[in-house]
Protein backbone atom coordinates (compact mmCIF):
# COMPACT_ATOMS: atom_id res chain seq x y z
CA UNK A 1 0.00 0.00 0.00
CA UNK A 2 0.79 3.62 -0.89
CA UNK A 3 3.01 5.21 2.07
CA UNK A 4 4.19 9.21 1.13
CA UNK A 5 5.05 12.29 2.59
CA UNK A 6 3.82 15.34 0.64
CA UNK A 7 7.01 18.08 1.89
CA UNK A 8 6.81 21.99 1.04
CA UNK A 9 3.39 21.85 0.48
CA UNK A 10 0.65 24.57 0.60
CA UNK A 11 -2.04 22.94 2.62
CA UNK A 12 -5.64 24.07 1.68
CA UNK A 13 -8.03 22.56 4.29
CA UNK A 14 -11.43 23.33 4.29
CA UNK A 15 -12.45 22.22 7.25
CA UNK A 16 -9.46 24.15 9.22
CA UNK A 17 -9.99 27.48 7.14
CA UNK A 18 -6.42 27.12 6.92
CA UNK A 19 -3.97 27.80 4.02
CA UNK A 20 -0.27 27.18 5.29
CA UNK A 21 2.78 25.73 4.39
CA UNK A 22 3.41 22.34 5.85
CA UNK A 23 3.60 18.58 5.43
CA UNK A 24 1.13 15.44 4.82
CA UNK A 25 1.77 11.80 5.69
CA UNK A 26 -0.44 9.56 3.97
CA UNK A 27 -0.04 5.68 4.61
CA UNK A 28 -2.41 2.83 3.46
CA UNK A 29 -4.57 4.82 1.54
CA UNK A 30 -5.19 7.47 4.38
CA UNK A 31 -3.81 10.66 5.55
CA UNK A 32 -1.81 9.63 8.87
CA UNK A 33 -1.09 13.09 9.79
CA UNK A 34 -0.15 16.67 8.92
CA UNK A 35 1.54 19.70 10.13
CA UNK A 36 3.70 22.69 9.66
CA UNK A 37 7.87 22.48 10.01
CA UNK A 38 10.21 19.76 9.33
CA UNK A 39 8.38 16.64 8.16
CA UNK A 40 8.96 13.34 10.35
CA UNK A 41 11.26 10.93 9.11
CA UNK A 42 9.19 7.46 7.91
CA UNK A 43 10.35 4.76 5.71
CA UNK A 44 8.09 6.66 2.88
CA UNK A 45 8.58 8.23 -0.61
CA UNK A 46 9.02 12.27 -0.38
CA UNK A 47 7.30 14.33 -3.00
CA UNK A 48 8.79 17.67 -2.80
CA UNK A 49 5.74 19.60 -3.85
CA UNK A 50 7.69 23.11 -4.38
CA UNK A 51 4.97 25.53 -2.67
CA UNK A 52 2.70 24.66 -4.84
CA UNK A 53 -1.16 23.64 -3.42
CA UNK A 54 -2.03 20.28 -1.73
CA UNK A 55 -5.99 19.92 -1.09
CA UNK A 56 -8.75 17.50 -0.82
CA UNK A 57 -9.88 16.45 -4.37
CA UNK A 58 -13.19 17.31 -5.33
CA UNK A 59 -16.53 15.96 -5.10
CA UNK A 60 -18.40 16.72 -8.03
CA UNK A 61 -22.41 16.33 -7.88
CA UNK A 62 -23.89 16.56 -11.03
CA UNK A 63 -21.61 14.65 -13.62
CA UNK A 64 -23.42 13.72 -16.49
CA UNK A 65 -22.13 10.68 -18.26
CA UNK A 66 -23.59 9.32 -21.23
CA UNK A 67 -24.01 5.50 -20.56
CA UNK A 68 -26.28 4.02 -21.51
CA UNK A 69 -27.67 5.87 -24.59
CA UNK A 70 -24.96 8.22 -25.73
CA UNK A 71 -21.87 6.91 -25.37
CA UNK A 72 -20.39 8.73 -28.72
CA UNK A 73 -20.53 11.92 -25.72
CA UNK A 74 -18.99 10.72 -23.02
CA UNK A 75 -18.31 7.18 -21.38
CA UNK A 76 -17.07 6.37 -17.99
CA UNK A 77 -13.42 5.97 -19.87
CA UNK A 78 -13.45 9.16 -21.05
CA UNK A 79 -15.17 11.26 -17.90
CA UNK A 80 -13.08 9.65 -15.63
CA UNK A 81 -9.67 10.42 -17.59
CA UNK A 82 -11.11 14.06 -17.77
CA UNK A 83 -12.28 14.14 -14.10
CA UNK A 84 -8.30 13.03 -12.92
CA UNK A 85 -7.02 15.71 -15.42
CA UNK A 86 -9.19 18.23 -13.69
CA UNK A 87 -8.26 17.29 -10.07
CA UNK A 88 -11.92 15.50 -9.55
CA UNK A 89 -11.18 12.52 -7.10
CA UNK A 90 -15.15 11.84 -6.41
CA UNK A 91 -17.56 12.03 -9.50
CA UNK A 92 -21.71 11.45 -8.65
CA UNK A 93 -23.16 11.35 -11.60
CA UNK A 94 -26.67 11.68 -12.55
CA UNK A 95 -29.71 9.51 -13.73
CA UNK A 96 -30.70 11.60 -17.22
CA UNK A 97 -28.94 8.91 -19.59
CA UNK A 98 -31.34 7.09 -22.14
CA UNK A 99 -32.57 5.01 -20.14
CA UNK A 100 -32.74 6.96 -17.20
CA UNK A 101 -31.15 5.20 -14.16
CA UNK A 102 -34.66 4.61 -12.30
CA UNK A 103 -34.17 0.46 -11.75
CA UNK A 104 -31.44 -1.38 -9.87
CA UNK A 105 -30.58 -3.37 -12.61
CA UNK A 106 -30.04 -0.04 -15.00
CA UNK A 107 -27.97 1.20 -11.71
CA UNK A 108 -26.04 -2.16 -11.19
CA UNK A 109 -24.78 -1.58 -14.87
CA UNK A 110 -23.75 1.61 -14.75
CA UNK A 111 -21.79 0.78 -11.33
CA UNK A 112 -19.90 -1.95 -13.27
CA UNK A 113 -19.03 0.20 -15.89
CA UNK A 114 -17.48 2.69 -13.99
CA UNK A 115 -15.72 0.31 -11.61
CA UNK A 116 -14.11 -0.88 -14.74
CA UNK A 117 -13.01 1.99 -16.26
CA UNK A 118 -12.69 5.33 -14.37
CA UNK A 119 -9.54 5.65 -11.80
CA UNK A 120 -11.70 7.91 -9.91
CA UNK A 121 -14.69 7.08 -7.33
CA UNK A 122 -17.87 6.77 -9.09
CA UNK A 123 -21.30 7.54 -7.09
CA UNK A 124 -24.47 7.25 -8.99
CA UNK A 125 -28.05 8.75 -8.32
CA UNK A 126 -30.91 7.67 -9.37
CA UNK A 127 -34.14 8.86 -10.96
CA UNK A 128 -37.09 10.11 -8.52
CA UNK A 129 -40.16 9.15 -10.72
CA UNK A 130 -39.97 6.50 -13.56
CA UNK A 131 -38.86 7.69 -16.51
CA UNK A 132 -38.08 11.28 -14.82
CA UNK A 133 -41.67 11.75 -16.25
CA UNK A 134 -43.03 12.57 -12.62
CA UNK A 135 -46.06 10.34 -13.32
CA UNK A 136 -44.56 7.60 -10.72
CA UNK A 137 -41.82 7.47 -8.23
CA UNK A 138 -39.12 5.02 -8.28
CA UNK A 139 -38.84 2.01 -5.85
CA UNK A 140 -36.09 4.32 -3.86
CA UNK A 141 -35.39 1.93 -1.52
CA UNK A 142 -34.57 -0.95 -3.57
CA UNK A 143 -31.95 1.68 -5.52
CA UNK A 144 -30.28 2.79 -2.37
CA UNK A 145 -30.18 -1.29 -1.42
CA UNK A 146 -28.28 -1.32 -5.06
CA UNK A 147 -26.16 2.42 -4.06
CA UNK A 148 -27.64 5.14 -5.07
CA UNK A 149 -26.63 7.88 -2.94
CA UNK A 150 -29.25 10.44 -4.32
CA UNK A 151 -32.09 10.67 -6.29
CA UNK A 152 -33.38 13.13 -8.49
CA UNK A 153 -35.07 13.74 -11.97
CA UNK A 154 -32.64 16.79 -12.77
CA UNK A 155 -33.52 19.36 -15.39
CA UNK A 156 -37.30 17.77 -15.39
CA UNK A 157 -39.47 19.42 -12.76
CA UNK A 158 -42.11 17.43 -10.40
CA UNK A 159 -44.93 19.41 -11.92
CA UNK A 160 -47.15 17.28 -10.03
CA UNK A 161 -47.08 18.34 -6.35
CA UNK A 162 -48.98 15.34 -5.06
CA UNK A 163 -46.41 12.81 -6.44
CA UNK A 164 -43.43 15.05 -5.30
CA UNK A 165 -44.75 15.23 -1.94
CA UNK A 166 -45.50 11.51 -1.77
CA UNK A 167 -42.02 10.67 -3.27
CA UNK A 168 -40.24 13.44 -0.45
CA UNK A 169 -42.33 11.18 2.45
CA UNK A 170 -41.12 8.10 0.77
CA UNK A 171 -37.15 9.61 0.80
CA UNK A 172 -37.46 10.98 4.69
CA UNK A 173 -39.00 7.37 5.81
CA UNK A 174 -35.90 5.54 3.84
CA UNK A 175 -33.05 8.68 4.85
CA UNK A 176 -32.68 9.55 1.20
CA UNK A 177 -31.51 12.55 -0.40
CA UNK A 178 -33.54 14.17 -2.79
CA UNK A 179 -32.12 17.23 -5.40
CA UNK A 180 -33.97 19.04 -7.78
CA UNK A 181 -33.89 21.58 -9.97
CA UNK A 182 -35.73 24.58 -8.43
CA UNK A 183 -37.20 26.30 -11.51
CA UNK A 184 -41.11 26.94 -12.54
CA UNK A 185 -41.27 24.83 -15.49
CA UNK A 186 -44.15 26.62 -17.43
CA UNK A 187 -42.41 29.75 -17.27
CA UNK A 188 -38.97 28.19 -18.30
CA UNK A 189 -40.60 26.30 -20.65
CA UNK A 190 -38.57 27.11 -24.12
CA UNK A 191 -36.07 29.83 -22.45
CA UNK A 192 -32.81 30.25 -24.28
CA UNK A 193 -31.71 33.05 -22.57
CA UNK A 194 -32.42 35.63 -18.94
CA UNK A 195 -35.13 38.17 -19.22
CA UNK A 196 -33.86 41.88 -19.74
CA UNK A 197 -32.36 44.36 -22.22
CA UNK A 198 -30.06 41.47 -23.39
CA UNK A 199 -32.45 38.87 -24.33
CA UNK A 200 -34.59 41.86 -26.06
CA UNK A 201 -32.18 42.95 -28.09
CA UNK A 202 -30.77 39.29 -29.24
CA UNK A 203 -34.72 38.65 -29.88
CA UNK A 204 -33.94 35.69 -28.06
CA UNK A 205 -37.13 33.54 -25.87
CA UNK A 206 -36.05 34.63 -22.30
CA UNK A 207 -36.99 33.28 -18.34
CA UNK A 208 -37.48 35.62 -15.49
CA UNK A 209 -34.97 34.89 -12.34
CA UNK A 210 -38.48 34.54 -10.61
CA UNK A 211 -38.98 31.15 -12.67
CA UNK A 212 -35.94 30.26 -10.25
CA UNK A 213 -37.75 32.22 -6.60
CA UNK A 214 -41.21 30.35 -7.24
CA UNK A 215 -40.00 26.73 -7.99
CA UNK A 216 -37.40 27.31 -5.00
CA UNK A 217 -40.43 28.93 -2.76
CA UNK A 218 -42.85 25.45 -3.79
CA UNK A 219 -40.19 22.97 -2.88
CA UNK A 220 -39.31 24.54 0.71
CA UNK A 221 -43.23 24.62 1.31
CA UNK A 222 -43.20 21.01 0.40
CA UNK A 223 -39.98 20.50 2.31
CA UNK A 224 -41.65 21.69 5.68
CA UNK A 225 -44.70 19.38 5.09
CA UNK A 226 -42.56 16.31 4.89
CA UNK A 227 -39.36 17.16 6.49
CA UNK A 228 -37.51 15.22 3.61
CA UNK A 229 -33.41 16.14 3.02
CA UNK A 230 -32.97 18.62 -0.18
CA UNK A 231 -30.50 19.98 -1.89
CA UNK A 232 -31.63 22.50 -4.77
CA UNK A 233 -28.75 21.17 -7.66
CA UNK A 234 -27.83 25.12 -9.22
CA UNK A 235 -29.40 28.31 -7.02
CA UNK A 236 -28.04 31.19 -9.25
CA UNK A 237 -29.96 34.51 -9.13
CA UNK A 238 -30.41 37.02 -6.28
CA UNK A 239 -34.26 36.74 -6.19
CA UNK A 240 -34.09 33.50 -5.00
CA UNK A 241 -31.46 33.47 -2.15
CA UNK A 242 -33.67 35.40 0.63
CA UNK A 243 -36.10 32.02 0.71
CA UNK A 244 -33.21 30.04 0.70
CA UNK A 245 -32.01 32.01 4.09
CA UNK A 246 -35.21 31.38 5.71
CA UNK A 247 -35.58 27.92 5.18
CA UNK A 248 -31.97 27.31 6.43
CA UNK A 249 -32.80 29.25 9.26
CA UNK A 250 -36.15 28.05 10.28
CA UNK A 251 -34.38 24.67 10.43
CA UNK A 252 -35.55 22.81 7.47
CA UNK A 253 -32.76 20.16 6.47
CA UNK A 254 -31.87 21.94 2.85
CA UNK A 255 -29.26 22.87 1.04
CA UNK A 256 -28.06 24.15 -2.27
CA UNK A 257 -25.64 24.37 -4.43
CA UNK A 258 -24.45 26.35 -8.00
CA UNK A 259 -22.60 25.71 -11.40
CA UNK A 260 -19.23 26.67 -11.90
CA UNK A 261 -20.33 28.72 -15.53
CA UNK A 262 -22.63 30.88 -13.54
CA UNK A 263 -20.01 31.90 -11.09
CA UNK A 264 -17.53 32.93 -13.63
CA UNK A 265 -19.86 34.02 -16.48
CA UNK A 266 -23.11 36.00 -17.32
CA UNK A 267 -25.83 36.73 -19.85
CA UNK A 268 -23.10 38.91 -22.02
CA UNK A 269 -20.77 36.34 -22.50
CA UNK A 270 -24.01 34.95 -25.20
CA UNK A 271 -22.44 37.14 -27.31
CA UNK A 272 -23.39 36.95 -31.21
CA UNK A 273 -25.51 33.91 -30.03
CA UNK A 274 -22.29 31.11 -29.45
CA UNK A 275 -24.25 28.25 -28.35
CA UNK A 276 -21.14 26.74 -26.32
CA UNK A 277 -22.60 29.73 -23.38
CA UNK A 278 -25.67 27.93 -23.47
CA UNK A 279 -26.34 26.31 -20.31
CA UNK A 280 -29.78 25.30 -18.38
CA UNK A 281 -30.41 27.47 -16.50
CA UNK A 282 -29.54 30.22 -18.92
CA UNK A 283 -26.89 32.82 -18.09
CA UNK A 284 -28.06 35.79 -15.54
CA UNK A 285 -26.80 38.81 -15.20
CA UNK A 286 -23.67 40.44 -13.47
CA UNK A 287 -25.51 41.20 -10.43
CA UNK A 288 -27.07 37.66 -9.87
CA UNK A 289 -23.55 36.16 -10.31
CA UNK A 290 -21.91 38.65 -7.97
CA UNK A 291 -25.13 37.84 -5.55
CA UNK A 292 -24.30 33.88 -5.95
CA UNK A 293 -20.54 34.29 -4.97
CA UNK A 294 -21.26 36.21 -2.28
CA UNK A 295 -23.66 33.35 -1.01
CA UNK A 296 -20.86 30.85 -1.54
CA UNK A 297 -18.76 33.27 1.07
CA UNK A 298 -21.20 33.40 3.37
CA UNK A 299 -21.77 29.57 2.97
CA UNK A 300 -25.67 30.61 2.48
CA UNK A 301 -25.02 28.40 -0.78
CA UNK A 302 -22.99 25.46 0.08
CA UNK A 303 -21.31 23.09 -2.68
CA UNK A 304 -19.98 24.60 -6.23
CA UNK A 305 -20.38 21.54 -9.42
CA UNK A 306 -19.23 21.75 -12.59
CA UNK A 307 -22.81 20.63 -13.98
CA UNK A 308 -20.53 18.60 -16.63
CA UNK A 309 -22.87 17.97 -19.64
CA UNK A 310 -21.23 17.19 -22.93
CA UNK A 311 -22.85 17.53 -26.44
CA UNK A 312 -21.76 16.56 -29.76
CA UNK A 313 -20.89 19.34 -32.37
CA UNK A 314 -24.14 18.61 -34.28
CA UNK A 315 -26.31 18.95 -30.91
CA UNK A 316 -24.37 22.71 -30.41
CA UNK A 317 -24.18 23.84 -34.16
CA UNK A 318 -27.91 25.22 -34.58
CA UNK A 319 -29.75 28.21 -34.03
CA UNK A 320 -29.10 29.61 -30.51
CA UNK A 321 -32.78 28.67 -29.38
CA UNK A 322 -32.62 24.87 -30.93
CA UNK A 323 -28.75 24.27 -29.71
CA UNK A 324 -28.59 21.91 -26.96
CA UNK A 325 -27.40 23.47 -23.84
CA UNK A 326 -25.15 22.30 -21.01
CA UNK A 327 -21.42 22.63 -21.26
CA UNK A 328 -17.79 20.27 -19.90
CA UNK A 329 -16.29 20.92 -17.45
CA UNK A 330 -14.84 18.35 -15.53
CA UNK A 331 -11.55 19.40 -16.58
CA UNK A 332 -11.99 23.36 -16.43
CA UNK A 333 -13.93 23.68 -13.02
CA UNK A 334 -10.80 24.39 -10.69
CA UNK A 335 -9.27 26.85 -13.37
CA UNK A 336 -12.55 28.17 -13.60
CA UNK A 337 -12.92 28.43 -9.96
CA UNK A 338 -9.37 29.98 -9.46
CA UNK A 339 -10.71 32.93 -11.32
CA UNK A 340 -12.77 33.97 -8.05
CA UNK A 341 -9.55 33.40 -6.09
CA UNK A 342 -7.49 35.62 -8.31
CA UNK A 343 -10.27 37.98 -8.38
CA UNK A 344 -9.99 38.36 -4.44
CA UNK A 345 -13.96 37.36 -4.59
CA UNK A 346 -13.15 33.89 -2.59
CA UNK A 347 -10.01 32.69 -1.18
CA UNK A 348 -8.75 28.94 -1.21
CA UNK A 349 -10.32 27.10 1.69
CA UNK A 350 -13.48 28.69 0.79
CA UNK A 351 -13.38 27.36 -2.73
CA UNK A 352 -12.56 23.73 -1.33
CA UNK A 353 -15.31 23.76 1.37
CA UNK A 354 -17.65 24.41 -1.61
CA UNK A 355 -15.99 21.90 -4.21
CA UNK A 356 -14.61 19.51 -1.10
CA UNK A 357 -16.17 19.95 2.09
CA UNK A 358 -19.42 20.39 1.74
CA UNK A 359 -20.75 18.19 -0.84
CA UNK A 360 -18.69 15.11 1.19
CA UNK A 361 -21.16 16.03 3.99
CA UNK A 362 -23.95 16.46 2.43
CA UNK A 363 -23.54 12.83 0.71
CA UNK A 364 -21.88 11.53 4.41
CA UNK A 365 -18.71 10.53 2.72
CA UNK A 366 -15.76 11.23 4.58
CA UNK A 367 -13.44 12.63 2.16
CA UNK A 368 -13.27 16.04 1.56
CA UNK A 369 -10.98 17.06 4.01
CA UNK A 370 -7.18 17.03 5.08
CA UNK A 371 -7.39 15.33 8.30
CA UNK A 372 -6.01 12.27 10.38
CA UNK A 373 -8.53 9.28 9.02
CA UNK A 374 -9.58 10.57 5.87
CA UNK A 375 -8.93 9.10 2.49
CA UNK A 376 -5.91 9.92 0.53
CA UNK A 377 -8.06 11.74 -2.25
CA UNK A 378 -5.43 15.06 -3.34
CA UNK A 379 -4.92 17.02 -5.91
CA UNK A 380 -1.65 18.85 -6.28
CA UNK A 381 -1.86 22.30 -8.53
CA UNK A 382 -0.23 25.36 -9.10
CA UNK A 383 -3.07 28.32 -8.69
CA UNK A 384 -0.51 30.75 -10.81
CA UNK A 385 0.79 29.07 -14.15
CA UNK A 386 -1.13 30.51 -16.76
CA UNK A 387 -2.68 29.04 -19.94
CA UNK A 388 -4.75 29.31 -22.84
CA UNK A 389 -7.49 26.77 -23.06
CA UNK A 390 -7.51 24.85 -26.51
CA UNK A 391 -10.81 22.56 -26.17
CA UNK A 392 -9.13 20.30 -28.34
CA UNK A 393 -6.89 19.40 -26.06
CA UNK A 394 -9.81 17.81 -22.97
CA UNK A 395 -9.95 14.02 -22.38
CA UNK A 396 -14.05 14.28 -22.41
CA UNK A 397 -15.30 13.26 -25.86
CA UNK A 398 -17.34 15.95 -26.04
CA UNK A 399 -15.32 19.72 -26.00
CA UNK A 400 -18.35 21.66 -25.95
CA UNK A 401 -16.75 24.19 -23.41
CA UNK A 402 -17.40 28.23 -22.94
CA UNK A 403 -13.84 28.50 -22.15
CA UNK A 404 -12.19 27.77 -25.50
CA UNK A 405 -9.80 30.18 -26.50
CA UNK A 406 -9.53 32.06 -22.70
CA UNK A 407 -6.87 32.72 -20.78
CA UNK A 408 -6.99 31.06 -17.43
CA UNK A 409 -4.95 30.84 -14.45
CA UNK A 410 -3.98 27.25 -12.50
CA UNK A 411 -3.37 23.68 -13.55
CA UNK A 412 -3.44 20.57 -11.81
CA UNK A 413 0.09 18.85 -11.74
CA UNK A 414 -1.12 15.74 -9.94
CA UNK A 415 -4.17 13.82 -8.85
CA UNK A 416 -4.31 11.08 -6.33
CA UNK A 417 -6.92 8.28 -5.01
CA UNK A 418 -6.57 6.44 -2.02
CA UNK A 419 -2.81 7.82 -2.46
CA UNK A 420 -2.85 6.15 -5.79
CA UNK A 421 -1.28 8.44 -8.37
CA UNK A 422 -3.85 8.63 -11.02
CA UNK A 423 -2.48 11.73 -13.08
CA UNK A 424 0.43 13.85 -13.44
CA UNK A 425 0.94 16.41 -15.98
CA UNK A 426 3.71 16.23 -18.28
Amino acid sequence: MTNLIFTNARLIDPEAGSDALGWLHVADGRILASGDGPAPEADAQVIDCGGQCLAPGIVDIGVKVCEPGERHKESYKSAGLAAAAGGVTTMVTRPDTLPAIDTPETLEFVTRRAQADTPVNVLTMAALTKGRDGREMTEIGFLMDAGAVAFTDCDHVVTDTKVFSRALTYARACGALVIAHPQDPGLSHGAAATSGKFAALRGLPAVSPMAERMGLDRDIALLEMTGAAYHADQITTARALPALERAKRNGLDITAGTSIHHLTLNELDVADYRTFFKVKPPLRSEDDRKAVIEAVRSGLIDTISSMHTPQDEESKRLPFEEAASGAVALETLLPAALRLYHADQLDLPTLFRAMTLNPAKRLGLDCGRLSAGAPADLVLFDPDVPFVLDRFTLKSKSQNTPFDGQRMQGKVAATYVAGKEIFRRS
